[in-house]
């Protein structure tokens, strides 16, 4: 979808039904989806629809999803989502994204701060810590990923934040760490 595309439908008033069965909640969505500036519409009509639906049978925890015609679950947001992530959901869904909010038991990123979970790195990343380990140059990955160097180097970056690292050696040492720590927990 081209950027004017994108801002053309992010700036757009959408259609939204709200379709759940409790009136208290259901008028509460309403209220948002309005203060919001987007307009109510009925199901046939809708370009998309808001529901609740129950996230576990064991616990009473639901979750607000937005559906669209593509999508049957194109957002998922936690039941006591605030009125700005209802309507950036529905603005991202409005331009073909998948919206999925972190788990509210989990604590968000907070796993990450603490090191229990890595950020993920991309097989290209991979490829290129794995040229970086053999001592390879930005030039030599280049020539041998058969891309610019400027993208090597681009990617290189990104690797030392990820890893949160400032060596090539440090960033070898970092991923060799968290392969083998990758092992154990297998």
């Amino acid at each position: 979808m081209s950027e004017s595309a994108v801002q053309l439908a992010a700036s757009r008033t959408l259609r939204v039904a709200v379709n759940v069965p409790d009136p208290i909640r259901r008028r509460e969505l309403e209220r948002l989806v309005s203060a919001a500036g987007h307009g109510l519409a009925v199901l046939d009509t809708a370009d998309i629809v808001i529901s609740v639906e129950r996230v576990s049978d064991a616990t009473s925890t639901y979750s607000v999803t937005l559906r669209t015609m593509e999508f049957d679950r194109a957002a998922v947001l936690p039941d006591d989502a605030r009125p700005e992530q209802i309507d950036a959901a529905l603005r991202a869904v409005a331009v073909g994204l998948v919206v999925r909010a972190g788990a509210a038991h989990d604590g968000g990123f907070e796993p990450a701060r603490r090191g229990r979970i890595h950020p993920l790195l991309t097989p290209r990343e991979l490829e290129i810590l794995t040229a970086i380990s053999d001592g390879a140059s930005n030039k030599a990955i280049a020539r041998q990923l058969a891309i610019s160097q400027h993208t090597v180097k681009f990617h290189v970056e990104s690797l030392f934040r990820k890893l949160n690292v400032r060596t090539r050696a440090e960033a070898v040492a970092k991923g060799l760490e968290r392969r083998n720590d990758e092992q154990v927990q297998l």
